[in-house]
């Protein structure tokens, strides 16, 4: 496609970021921009998605999946380098400065937490190649060397998966991480479900049932609103489930 006239080039770039300080934090302060000599001529974006399904026993037929969750997006781009088109001697200078966002930070070393950069391609207006992530891999190609053996072009295979989380809604007397919250009950929600993508734990659905009062664990209502307790309100004495009963059947109209 022809660019509009007046119009002018726009370069990718990967910018690389301290990683954040806390879980479900931003990341921190700008570490680097690598600007692209060449603009990437493909870019393989790619999300997965997650379903369960139990083995039916009728023949014939096969049970209904469940949803479990969403993966984190995963953008594939390469990354061309080419020294015979400039002044530089070798593309390896490139090729340390993509290879930083492979290894941890000082200042995570520092903390005691260490962790590798997170990174984001950037593009222009593009939006959904463009979000917080990690390199997950790097691999290079030299395919062309000076006599002396300075490798002189490069193909740089970068895989970046998303790292960026919501962050989790909270009581707004506490800021605690375990603090309850409500979730809206659409068509297929199970509590086995829900306890799944809200604990890791799908036998921790009796701790939902227990806090909305739920007898029938299947007779989930669409629309209605769950309350999905956090671990500091579990019982001891009920083996972890929450001591309060309240369920809002109310559907909005």
């Amino acid at each position: 496609m022809a660019r509009k006239p007046g119009a002018s080039l726009v370069k990718a770039r990967l910018v690389i970021m301290e990683p954040p300080a806390d879980v479900g934090a931003k990341p921190g302060a700008k570490l680097a921009t690598v600007a692209f000599q060449f603009n990437p001529r493909t870019l393989a974006l790619s999300k997965s998605v997650e379903w369960r399904r139990q083995p039916s026993r009728m023949a014939g037929q096969a049970s209904l999946p469940e949803f479990v969750g969403s993966g984190p997006r995963t953008l594939g781009v390469e990354v061309f380098l080419d020294a015979t088109a400039t002044h530089d001697n070798s593309v390896e200078t490139g090729v340390e400065k993509l290879m930083v966002a492979c290894v941890p930070t000082k200042k995570s070393i520092g903390s005691k937490k260490p962790a590798s950069p997170w990174v984001r391609f950037e593009w222009g207006t593009a939006k959904s190649v463009s979000f917080d992530g990690v390199l997950s891999s790097l691999s290079v190609d030299y395919s062309l060397f000076d006599v002396d053996g300075r490798p002189l072009r490069a193909t740089c295979s970068l895989s970046i998966e998303e790292a960026g989380v919501d962050t989790p809604r909270q009581n707004p007397t506490s800021g605690s991480h375990e603090a309850r919250r409500a979730h809206r009950v659409v068509a297929g929600d199970s509590l086995p479900q829900l306890a799944w993508r809200e604990y890791g734990d799908p036998g921790a659905w009796r701790a939902i049932a227990e806090a909305n009062g739920i007898d029938d664990p299947l007779a989930l209502v669409p629309g209605g609103e769950l309350l999905l307790p956090g671990i500091d309100d579990a019982d001891p004495e009920t083996g972890g489930a929450p001591m309060t009963t309240s369920y809002r059947r109310e559907v909005d109209r």
